[in-house]
This record gives C-alpha cells, sequence and structure tokens, in this order.
C-alpha cells in the first residue's frame, strides 16, 4: 500500500533538497506535484487542494525559504498535516456495554465477516473478553458456515438460528443469549449490502434500532479507492456509524481511501485490515501511517506485533539459550513460526525504515521459510537438538528427505551457525562496538 504514491511525495521532496536556491514559487511547485501525487493516489481533488493549501500557508508561514533544511521542514509539514487528514490519533472502542454490542455493516465482499473473527479474537486475547459472534448474514448461504469456522478456530460461541430469515430478530435474541451465557463482547455480523439498496438499508437501520449497539463500524474495501469514500458517506448518513475498518491495506491500492474517508465522513479509521490470517488486524495510527508513507517505516507497529506473538517466559528461556549458546534448531523452527504470525513478509519488511523503498521491486513470498522448514523437519530430534553432529551422511539424508540440495542444506547449517555466534555475542558481550570489532575481524 502507498508504494506509488510515496514515490511520488519522494520525488516533489527533491525539488527542495537541491543545492539551488529556495523560492517561493519552487515551493508552490512542489506543492503542485504533491498534490496530483495525491489525486493520482485516488484521493479526493477537493481534500487534496486543501490539504496542499494548507501545507503551502504553513511551509511559508515557518520560513521554509530561509530554513538550514528546506527539504526536511518541508516533509515534517507535510508529515504533520497527513497525520491531521487521517484524524490525529487513534480512536479506541467503546467497551462499556452490558454487554458491548459491535454491529458490523458494510458492502458485499468487503470483508465483515473475516473482520468479526479478527475483532473478536483480539479482545479475547487482549481485553480477556468472551465473545458471542451473531450471524446476522441470512442471506449468503456459506455466510454462516463461514462464520462458525471462525468462531471455531479462535474459541468464541456463534449464535445462529438456522433457516430463519430475520436478521432484526436473530440479533435480538442473540443479545438476551449472550446476557444468559454472560458473554460480555457481541459481534453482530450482518448482510452486505449496497448503498443504493433501500429495503436492504431499512433493515440493518431496524437492526440498529432493536439492539441499540455500542459501537457501529463500517467495514469497506480500501482497493475501492475512491468509491469507498461515496459508499461511507452514504452509509454514514443512514447509520451515523461511530468508525471505519479499511480491509485488504496489503493489496495493491493505491491509499486514496484511507487519506480521504476521515475528512468525507467525519469519523475516525479505528482498524486496518491486513492478510488473510485472523491476526491481521491492526488498530489504526494516523502518525504511523503518515511515517508509512513518507518512507519513515513503522517500528512501533512491528514492535508490536512481535510482542502480541512472543511469550514473556519463552522470551527469557531463549534469552537464558543464547547465552549458554544452547540456541537449536527447535528454537529456530519455533521462531519462524511466530514470525509467520505477524503477518506479511514483505509488508513487515516495509515497517524497517528504508526498507520499503529497498524491497520495492523485490518479491517475498510467505513461503520465503518453507525450503528452511523443510530441511529441519527432515532432521532427527537429535540432530535439532545438536546441530554440530550434522555432518556427511547426515546432510546427504536431510537434503533427500527435504527435497532439497546438498549445497542448501550446508548454506542453512552455515547461516544457522553465524547466526547462533551472533546472537550469543549479542546477549553476552557489555560493550556492543567491542561486538561490531569482533565481527569485522571476523570478516576479515
Amino acid at each position: 500500500m502507498f508504494e506509488k504514491l510515496s514515490e511520488r511525495l519522494e520525488r516533489s521532496f527533491k525539488l527542495l533538497k537541491g543545492e539551488g536556491r529556495i523560492t517561493e514559487i519552487n515551493v508552490a511547485e512542489t506543492l503542485k506535484d504533491v498534490r496530483r501525487a495525491l489525486i493520482d493516489a485516488d484521493v479526493n481533488y477537493k481534500v487534496a487542494k486543501t490539504f496542499t493549501d494548507t501545507v503551502k500557508q504553513k511551509a511559508l508561514g515557518q520560513n521554509v525559504l530561509t530554513a538550514v533544511k528546506p527539504g526536511e521542514m518541508m516533509v515534517k509539514i507535510v508529515h504533520d498535516e497527513l497525520t491531521a487528514l487521517m484524524g490525529g490519533t487513534a480512536s479506541a472502542l467503546k467497551l462499556d456495554g452490558k454487554p458491548t454490542v459491535i454491529l458490523m455493516s458494510g458492502l458485499q465482499g468487503s470483508g465483515k465477516t473475516t473482520f468479526t473473527g479478527k475483532l473478536a479474537k483480539k479482545l479475547k486475547s487482549e481485553k480477556s473478553m468472551r465473545p458471542l459472534l451473531i450471524a446476522g448474514d441470512v442471506y449468503r448461504p456459506a455466510a454462516i458456515d463461514q462464520l462458525k469456522v471462525l468462531a471455531e478456530s479462535i474459541g468464541v460461541d456463534v449464535y445462529t438460528e438456522d433457516g430463519v430469515k430475520d436478521p432484526v430478530g436473530i440479533a435480538t435474541r442473540g443479545i438476551e443469549y449472550a446476557k444468559r451465557n454472560h458473554n460480555d463482547l457481541v459481534i453482530v455480523d450482518t448482510a452486505g449490502r449496497l448503498a443504493v439498496d433501500e429495503q436492504m438499508m431499512d433493515e440493518i437501520e431496524a437492526i440498529k434500532k432493536a439492539v441499540k449497539p455500542t459501537e457501529i463500524l463500517f467495514v469497506v474495501d480500501a482497493m475501492t479507492g475512491q468509491d469507498a469514500v461515496n459508499t461511507a458517506k452514504t452509509f454514514n448518513d443512514r447509520l451515523d456509524f461511530d468508525g471505519v475498518v479499511l480491509t485488504k491495506l496489503d493489496g495493491d491500492t493505491r491509499g486514496g481511501a484511507a487519506l480521504t474517508i476521515r475528512s468525507v465522513v467525519e469519523k475516525p479509521i479505528k482498524f486496518v485490515g491486513t492478510g488473510e490470517t485472523l491476526d491481521g488486524i491492526d488498530v489504526f495510527h494516523p502518525n504511523r501511517m503518515a511515517d508509512r508513507i513518507l518512507g519513515m517505516g513503522d517500528i512501533v507497529s512491528l514492535v508490536e506485533r512481535a510482542q502480541q506473538q512472543f511469550d514473556e517466559k519463552e522470551a527469557e528461556d531463549l534469552a537464558r539459550k543464547l547465552r549458554k549458546n544452547q540456541f537449536t534448531f527447535n528454537d529456530f523452527y519455533k521462531q519462524i513460526q511466530q514470525i509467520k504470525k505477524m503477518g506479511n513478509l514483505k509488508d513487515l519488511a516495509s515497517m524497517i525504515p528504508g526498507m520499503g523503498k529497498a524491497l520495492k521491486d523485490v518479491e517475498i513470498s510467505n513461503d520465503a521459510f518453507k525450503g528452511i522448514e523443510a530441511i529441519i523437519n527432515s532432521m532427527t530430534p537429535k540432530e535439532r537438538e545438536n546441530p554440530e553432529i550434522i555432518k556427511g551422511t547426515r546432510v546427504q539424508r536431510i537434503a533427500k528427505g527435504s527435497g532439497m540440495s546438498v549445497q542448501e542444506v550446508n548454506r542453512v547449517l552455515k547461516q544457522f551457525d553465524q547466526t547462533r555466534k551472533m546472537m550469543h555475542m549479542a546477549t553476552t558481550m557489555k560493550n556492543p562496538a567491542a561486538m561490531m570489532r569482533q565481527m569485522k575481524g571476523r570478516r576479515k
């Protein structure tokens, strides 16, 4: 997401980073290019123009022309205004109902049902809530089955009424069931509907009136671009929803919806969905998204994703093993599985400052670890715990069992050995500079 916009903005700022004299004219030229970049990213024209007018006013008011590093100052102003455009700060869910009732709304195919599962898992694990999912999509045959599968995979209850075509009644009776069952969170999945379908819009209004939700979320596919914003406005006029969920942000999208939707409907983006796994959900932080748009990465979100996957006790055990140089292939395999749970690998890499640009034309498959996993799975338990014994005929057997070449197995063994040594040094040395000197000495 935002890859093309990031490139265009970087090109625009180069106009101010040269050695030539900075003038009001080339500030205006830069912002004209920025406005074009935003419109090409599917940002509403009026929003793009207002944005660049505001940036220009602030830039000239802060003496960009006489600044020592005018390009950097301009980037900062654009960053601050992008953050403000997307809402300024993260917006939390209200979770004060008894039970809390969250009503999902949106177009057909926007990803409501999948996001319902993601949100239930997140609130169950992070807030220790007891979710109940209500299957209110009675029109799509596979919707109820999909919700049941999602609920089972995360260990939560689901309320359904087979053969009943009354979503208002199902939602109402589902909440009564939740109260009896002591569920403190209810998420009502509803049918996707077109904004022009008056009967379906009347139906979701009736569900809102009947269940009096604590929060109404409008789920929209970010890849629909400007159409998403127009649809959001129509839904908001009817439902007065509390927040927006942008799904499929890891897809090939220009990102205009994320930049426009807040200013058009005046409702915050609360969550973004990335990837197909149930862990692919993030709270929307406008400042972090602005960082990513401007190629600054998003280390904070990367660390938060890691913390969600890495158990504290396991981390302590791993640190102890590293200090004693006892890191094994079993540990390595476990780390690979946890990294895979964090999400799309290219998306994760792009959170590291500078990596997004470096990986622009690089394809990183989520199967990148498949060969290493096959090699580890072809080892005996003794070999996984004692990597130093893997030599000669053992290498040949592992290569044959994993479908890899002897050279590939040897390369993995060498990389593992180097990684283990480096990690051991990092956890035992008090002086990082000395470690760097030792590493340089090893390379000579």
